[in-house]
């Protein structure tokens, strides 16, 4: 899923042969699972050598045929469905007689893969590099039948059968090299490989130039494990068309686990590991999770509808008081659970589970699990819109299909799911949430600074209901920030705001026009310390894309001084 396949209606095989056929070496690293593979594909190789050595390893059991064929080819399979480029299978001797080896091609094929790799040593093998092991090969004539048994198995004419010779590594001489290398070749074999545990070239570079006048049209590969100073340019001068780098990867993340787990056996911590891990998200992008979202965007029924939040939560807690001073607010204590862990709880029951939180003061400290963060680290000198610049990842382009939607939310309010809900089913491309409380207590409001007001274009009569349902003719917002005067506004703006794709577009190309211009910005002299109110209002008079209001009585809290905080406690259940 998270790779590039294969050419509609071309096989592996085919591809493997027209890469073979093309100039210069041809690169092949080992795997021993999906993912490895994946790793594999992405750092550029040609093709995937499914590793007897690694996928033995993989299970803690010697290379030796203890695991079945069956076992071999699951592990293959699931290379070749999760990468696009041909997976080379090692098939040990062919896990057998020549009968054997029919039903490993059949097996094989089936499942994919653009070639086999079988090596005359007997059953059961013994790794070409275990020292003090006893060490037997078939008789040339055996396993050139094997070759012939392979060749007349295979159904796709491009499947590849690879023979090697373990002549030198039984130190049965160059001449005996030589004289199995050509009757594999003459049995059928599309490629002969000769194997040396030499820590010098010469042995396989003596092979490739006797080669050339033995069997000049059978390619040759190569497997420098053990002469490994040698590069795949050289060997391919000398005479070799494929280079396998067999079990570098195994290799290398065993050391890469021993060297985790070691330290955080040692410091009983996780951020022991830091330096030797990579990202959560770099993992969900190895894996495909991006491309699992597309296509549950793309292919789940009506109300699988893909909705996600980001709420901006940098500012300080300091208005509040002495209890706020040294946190960000949105993690203010409520009888036990921050402002921000009740905001998530009632997305997630809303079932909006995927969340983003900007974070500024104090970021540190905001460090709730299966979130992700952004750092708006000027946060001091800068307001909600940059914070939301910061994400504009998260609302603009995340849907492909254009029917997702995104909430955006301060990160020191209280609310009623029922409200929230209310606003996602907005007929509309942005849609705020608005409290007409305001017109039956406009004495209580005018005592409190620093509002942010809305007036409506066409306001519905207010009927002093709990909450106005989001169905049918939306209001249109027609201003909103702090400096509306009481008297001249309908309601208070919640925080929230609904947007779709189209919506999330509107604001944020609005505001980087107005930040490379550096001009006034809604209510803010300077761009930079731009609210989201301002963000809004910069929609509404660029006029393309309409602000609608849902409208509520009650429903939420905001905790912007101490005397909020005391009634927030005082309403929150523990």
């Amino acid at each position: 899923m998270s790779v590039s396949q294969p050419r509609r209606n071309v096989s592996k095989a085919q591809l493997l042969r027209e890469r073979l056929a093309k100039p210069g070496p041809l690169l092949v690293a080992g795997a021993h699972h999906g993912l490895s593979g994946v790793l594999v594909e992405r750092a550029g190789f040609d093709a995937i050598w499914a590793s007897g050595f690694e996928i033995s390893a993989s299970f803690a059991t010697p290379d030796a045929n203890i695991l079945t064929m069956g076992e071999n080819v699951a592990v293959a399979e699931a290379i070749d469905r999760v990468t696009g480029i041909p997976v080379i299978a090692d098939c040990d001797n062919g896990f057998g007689n020549a009968i054997n080896v029919i039903r490993c091609i059949e097996a094989y094929e089936r499942a994919g893969i653009a070639a086999i790799c079988m090596e005359d040593n007997i059953f059961p093998k013994r790794c070409s590099f275990y020292a003090g092991v006893k060490r037997e090969l078939e008789s040339a004539e055996e396993f050139a039948g094997k070759i012939k048994a392979a060749k007349d198995a295979q159904r796709d004419d491009d499947f590849v059968v690879i023979a090697r010779t373990e002549a030198l590594i039984a130190g049965w001489g160059m001449d005996e090299a030589l004289k199995r290398g050509k009757a594999y070749a003459d049995a059928g074999a599309d490629l002969v490989l000769i194997h040396s545990k030499s820590k010098s070239p010469d042995e396989v570079l003596g092979f490739a130039k006797a080669w050339k006048e033995l069997a000049p049209k059978t390619p040759l590969v190569c497997v420098p494990t053990i002469y490994k100073g040698i590069s795949a340019e050289q060997l391919h001068d000398s005479g070799f068309k494929v280079v396998i780098y067999a079990n570098h990867a195994l290799r290398s993340s065993i050391k890469a686990m021993r060297d985790t787990l070691g330290a955080i056996a040692k410091e009983h911590k996780a951020a022991a590991a830091d330096p030797w891990i990579v990202s959560l998200e770099e993992v969900y992008d190895l894996v495909g999770v991006d491309t699992m979202k597309h296509q549950e965007e793309s292919f789940l029924p009506a109300g699988g509808e893909r909705v996600n939040a980001v709420v901006l939560a940098a500012g300080s807690g300091k208005a509040v008081g002495p209890v706020g001073a040294e946190i960000p607010k949105a993690m203010l204590d409520l009888k036990g659970k921050s402002i921000l862990e009740r905001q998530v709880g009632a997305l997630n029951t809303l079932a909006v589970k995927d969340i983003a939180v900007v974070r500024g003061f104090q970021a540190a400290k905001i460090n709730l699990p299966n979130v992700r963060y952004y750092e708006n680290t000027e946060y001091e000198t800068t307001g909600e819109a940059v914070s939301l610049l910061k994400a504009s990842a998260e609302i603009v382009g995340h849907s492909k299909t254009g029917e997702g939607r995104s909430l955006v939310l301060y990160g020191d309010i209280l609310f009623d799911t029922v409200i929230v809900q209310k606003l996602l089913s907005a007929d509309a491309d942005i849609a705020i949430l608005v409290d007409r409380t305001l017109e039956q207590a406009r004495a209580e409001i005018e005592a409190r600074p620093r509002l942010d007001l809305v007036q409506l274009a066409n306001a519905p009569a207010n009927t002093g209901a709990r909450a106005i349902s989001a169905s049918g003719d939306l209001p249109d917002v027609k201003r909103v920030g702090q400096q509306i005067a009481v008297a001249e506004a309908h309601a208070e703006f919640v925080g929230i705001v609904m947007v779709t794709d189209k919506g999330a577009r509107a604001l944020v190309e609005t505001y980087q026009r107005a930040l490379e211009a550096g001009k006034k910005f809604g209510e803010a002299a300077d761009p930079k310390t731009a609210s989201l109110p301002d963000m809004l209002q910069a929609v509404i008079d660029d006029g393309k894309v309409p602000v609608k209001a849902v409208e509520t009585f009650k429903g939420w809290m905001e905790v912007d001084t101490f005397e909020d905080y005391q009634r927030a406690w005082a309403a929150v259940a523990g």
